[in-house]
């Protein structure tokens, strides 16, 4: 997530933590091109919503933290929905969602569905008995479109309750393709071509990498992305599962190697900060602003999520021939497709009547991910595998898109976003910060982290 996703992480934790034929396939949804098509001109296929009874003149509000200018394709996207059952879908955004969604659970005024941005938030809400388990044919759809890893963060306690939404891919590195053709370069593949490519550009006299955890109060969350999406590297997604639910010491010896490799590259004098400064600058330097040297050729290579594309300048051309592209961060181990770290929202409902459950199901369904990104610009996708990737306008979202849709990649919610608040949100990104900022050795960073993990 962006900074503010992840401020919203701390909150979380403080609080405790188509002209459709029946039966065709998702991409089927009728209407223009990715971002261009009126809602209004888009069809769906009404039938699913049929079994709900007579809903008409109903109405579900919906709750969520995304708030203009994003929110305006998610209300376009109620469009076809509310035409096909008569449901008035009533839309609330909110810069304070979490702690405000929280007291109106408390207080009995709870929305009919909210979009949760972090699954131990879900947890939270859960356990006030207010959250109704998500009905079957809601089930069904996640069933159908989505890695059961995503089910699995919809459940508690072995029951489930909410199902995916938008998502967001973090495991990227951005360059520019017109650099490395001048300059002779391939995209690697591997993690082994790409510091031997890190060696070639330092050789040049270039610095290869440039990066920036700066974020306000948040200051060091890109670290925490640039440690897990390692972890699930070198120690593999089983790994992965304990560290983040402390099974393991936070400075077991697997975390310490991957905290260090990700040093083979950031801690790196010859490789950073290109056209920013020293190892140092990085701490300092504001995340959104760490990755524009590339357009001037100080550096070459910028690990951050896909939601970056939205911090090049205004005619900066994203795409695999244009000024700006990414290439998947590539795997340590093995041979096989690389995991994709990444986010996302959770549709939870407060309610089991008909017309909430009806709009559930629409929102779990691989027409409304259609629909969503004909409407969308860039910077929206889904994991959902009904959605026809070219419905999706930006070339980097399609890229995400398909990574999602790999079935041989392995996937893992940002470990930060699941982790107690005053680690994932608190102690992680002041250690992190401190590794960078005065070279802290990395033994004593995630033993110190260690050390702050809340005994109750």
């Amino acid at each position: 997530m962006r900074a503010t996703g992840r401020r919203k992480g701390a909150l979380a934790g403080g609080l405790g933590v188509a002209l459709v034929l029946a039966g065709c396939g998702a991409s089927e949804t009728s209407g223009g091109g990715g971002g261009t098509a009126a809602a209004s001109d888009l069809t769906i296929d009404c039938a699913p919503y049929e079994e709900f009874g007579d809903v008409e003149g109903e109405t579900v509000s919906v709750y969520t933290s995304i708030v203009d200018p994003e929110d305006q394709p998610h209300i376009d996207s109620y469009v076809p929905f509310e035409e096909c059952t008569g449901i008035d879908v009533q839309y609330e955004g909110s810069r304070e969602f979490e702690a405000q969604l929280v007291v109106r659970v408390q207080s009995g005024n709870a929305p009919d569905i909210a979009f949760i941005p972090q699954p131990g938030l879900l947890a939270t809400l859960v356990g006030t008995g207010a959250v109704v388990p998500a009905p079957q044919q809601v089930e069904a759809n996640v069933d159908e479109y989505w890695d059961e890893s995503w089910k699995a963060y919809g459940t508690v306690d072995g029951t489930f309750y909410a199902a995916p939404l938008g998502a967001n891919a973090k495991s990227f590195v951005w360059y520019s393709p017109s650099a490395f053709e001048d300059a002779g370069y391939e995209v690697p593949t591997t993690w082994d071509e790409m510091v031997a490519l890190s060696d070639e550009i330092a050789a040049s006299g270039a610095k290869p990498w440039c990066a920036g955890i700066g974020s306000g109060d948040a200051t060091g969350w890109p670290a925490t992305d640039w440690l897990e999406d390692v972890v699930l590297r070198t120690a593999g997604p089983d790994v992965y599962d304990q560290w983040v639910a402390h099974e393991i010491p936070f400075d077991d010896p697997q975390i310490v190697e991957a905290l260090d490799t990700v040093g083979g590259i950031l801690k790196n004098p010859a490789y950073v900060n290109g056209g920013l400064g020293e190892v140092q600058s990085i701490a300092s330097t504001e995340f959104g602003d760490a990755g524009l040297p590339i357009l001037d050729g100080s550096c070459w290579m910028h690990r951050q999520a896909s939601f970056y594309q939205a911090n090049w300048p205004e005619g900066t051309e994203v795409a695999e021939d244009g000024d700006v592209f990414a290439f998947p961060l590539p795997a340590i181990e093995g041979d096989g497709a690389a995991p994709v770290l990444g986010g996302g929202e959770f549709t939870a409902a407060f309610n089991d009547d008909p017309a909430t459950q009806a709009f559930q199901t629409y929102l779990s369904s691989a027409d409304w991910a259609n629909v969503k990104a004909q409407v969308s610009g860039p910077g929206w996708v889904s994991a959902n595998t009904g959605l026809d990737v070219e419905n999706l306008v930006s070339p980097i979202d399609q890229l995400a898109a398909e990574q999602f849709q790999n079935p041989d990649a392995v996937f893992r919610f940002d470990g930060s976003d699941l982790m107690p608040g005053e680690i994932g949100a608190g102690a992680l990104w002041t250690e992190l910060t401190n590794w960078i900022a005065s070279d802290k050795p990395t033994q004593q960073v995630l033993t110190d982290v260690e050390n702050a993990w809340p005994t109750a």
